[in-house]
């Protein structure tokens, strides 16, 4: 499968990315490079795809085994080497999940499933030697 985005240079550490799906997201740096917050961090927008990918794998999982998703968050932390390049070196995911006939085993094998088998963000970071770790809440609906 390919993919394709277009990242375009507005000013100084100031980029505009748009993907193939029409969708655009604005790149900013920090500002000892020059930028002026007016957009996420790269290292930011890593995380939340990480998140993003894996909430997806979690509520589609869950669906699929008939669950009623209510509500998914996912809060994504994560440790950065001091020296450069400051790569991720650790990265934890929490899952807050609700639903109709949801259960704590079946949360469990959705999570399971996203970390191991179908997050392509989270397993190749992993790959990468990341130490991606996962945990999840049931909350009553």
């Amino acid at each position: 499968m390919d993919m394709h985005v277009d990242v375009d240079w507005l000013e100084a550490v100031h980029f505009s990315a748009t993907a193939d799906s029409g969708h655009s997201v604005e790149i900013d740096g920090p500002p000892d490079l020059g930028g002026v917050n007016a957009g996420v961090r790269p290292m930011e927008l890593m995380l939340m795809s990480v998140g993003s990918c894996a909430a997806t794998d979690v509520v589609h999982i869950l669906t699929k085994g008939r669950v009623d998703v209510r509500h998914c968050s996912v809060t994504v932390d994560a440790q950065r080497a001091d020296e450069d390049p400051q790569v991720f070196t650790a990265v934890h995911l929490t899952f807050k999940v609700s639903g109709e006939r949801l259960t704590e085993r079946k949360l469990a094998r959705a999570v399971e499933l996203s970390a191991e088998k179908y997050c392509s963000a989270s397993i190749l970071m992993q790959r990468a030697g990341v130490n991606v770790t996962h945990e999840y809440e049931l909350i009553a609906p």
